[in-house]
């Protein structure tokens, strides 16, 4: 017969398991991170502050869903919006797919949750896509992508997908099977698919690559009209911009931000929203719907 002694001994040890295991399992927990305040930012455009009007009814549905107070971080570029959320300084944010790639491959933290479901508007397609185009000014001479050889083209920030890197991992890879460089007789960087699309329209350049979306935001504005353009080449359908999170927040709190934009279309200020952004929803996405942007070269 086992001695009182020697079972205590074993259900002392047994219990120190247990509260050890405990232990370990809080403090995970607790290696979350809550914060009070969630910061969010955009990719840049011309029309940032305005679109942060329009992102207001979100970020007060944001605050309300989380319990945290929300500030918006204004981007200069697109690499910007990345070092943020690498540097912690922002929780959430909407990124072009290359850049998300990037900052994925830098740190894994950074989480794809959700983007746009577009209405079909123009030359935007419906669905979680958008794609890459080369535009040049009707009435000019640029007609044809033969005829831009040697032209003044723009390009919109080098971690924009579909105004730098589509444009030379398809347009010069398969295309014209050339470099940008020696295709076209300059090329530089605009900051934005609308201060490219404006500049092709006022004759600054001859032709640009802007993302198809992005390029009837602009028509929208009442600044430039569709038959003002030539749409001389369009790639291949891509994923639409990412919105993400930070993965290291606690998980309550990714839900609860990720529903916030999922359930948008269910509530009076999403649907203002959706409309403005000319989409009828927020969907799913996973890093894996961005593998595409990988596979066409992103460094």
């Amino acid at each position: 017969m086992k001695s009182p002694t020697a079972s205590w001994k074993r259900l002392a040890a047994v219990s120190g398991a247990v509260f050890a295991l405990l232990c370990t399992g809080i403090a995970r927990a607790q290696t979350c991170e809550d914060p009070k305040v969630l910061r969010f930012s955009i990719i840049p455009t011309q029309e940032t502050v305005r679109e942060l009007t329009l992102y207001k009814p979100v970020m007060d549905l944001l605050a309300k869903n989380t319990g945290k107070k929300i500030e918006f971080y204004l981007p200069t570029s697109y690499s910007s919006v990345v070092e943020a959320l690498l540097g912690k300084w922002v929780d959430i944010a909407m990124l072009g797919p290359e850049s998300y790639v990037i900052a994925h491959g830098k740190d894994p933290s950074i989480e794809v949750f959700s983007t746009y479901f577009k209405n079909k508007d123009g030359i935007q397609e419906a669905g979680p896509g958008y794609k890459s185009m080369l535009i040049t000014k009707k009435g000019s001479k640029f007609t044809t992508i033969e005829s831009t050889k040697g032209s003044v083209m723009l390009l919109v920030d080098p971690a924009s997908t579909s105004g730098a890197l589509i444009p030379e991992a398809v347009f010069a890879a398969k295309v014209v099977k050339t470099p940008l460089k020696q295709y076209f007789s300059r090329v530089a960087f605009s900051g934005g698919h609308d201060l490219s699309t404006l500049a092709v329209a006022d004759g600054k350049a001859d032709s640009a690559f802007v993302a198809s979306h992005r390029f009837m935001n602009t028509i929208h504005t009442g600044k430039v009209k569709l038959e003002d353009f030539n749409i001389l080449w369009i790639s291949p359908l891509l994923p639409q911009d990412p919105f993400v999170y930070r993965n290291t927040l606690c998980a309550a709190l990714k839900d609860k931000i990720a529903q916030t934009f999922l359930t948008l279309e269910s509530t009076p200020e999403g649907k203002k929203y959706l409309e403005n952004v000319d989409s009828e929803k927020f969907v799913k996405m996973t890093d894996a719907d961005y593998n595409i942007i990988r596979e066409v070269g992103v460094k």
